[in-house]
């Protein structure tokens, strides 16, 4: 989330997504942190930024907050808050998309009561 601006606390480690039975790189420097993924979840939401002249793929905002929630206790409930509450107050993703990525990530169920607390008065 801090590719985004959505949080103001610095990663401990870069996470990498890959798939399921996929060669995981040996970690070095920085430090890593592997999340194995199926196919779907791993296709979905992908966009190509350029970091440093370097074309990279990373997940999509929507993608990234439904992760946080997929990883919570890795992540921590209050960095996906965060993350949720400040993309939403910045405009950078709709309800209704975070709420489709939900569900398409398999956390719907966790995610709609916080999506609704922070929607319900806006």
């Amino acid at each position: 989330m801090a590719e985004y601006g959505l949080t103001d606390q610095l990663p401990r480690k870069v996470w990498i997504a890959i798939g399921v039975s996929d060669w995981a790189p040996e970690p070095s420097s920085p430090p890593l942190r592997i999340v194995r993924m199926t196919n779907a979840l791993l296709g979905d939401g992908v966009e190509t930024h350029t970091i440093e002249n370097v074309r990279v793929k990373v997940f999509s905002i929507a993608k990234t907050i439904a992760d946080c929630f997929r990883h919570g206790r890795s992540v921590g409930l209050s960095i996906a808050l965060e993350g949720l509450q400040e993309a939403l107050r910045q405009r950078k993703v709709t309800p209704a998309a975070m709420s489709r990525q939900a569900a398409k990530s398999g956390v719907a169920t966790v995610m709609r009561p916080y999506l609704e607390a922070l929607t319900a008065n806006a």
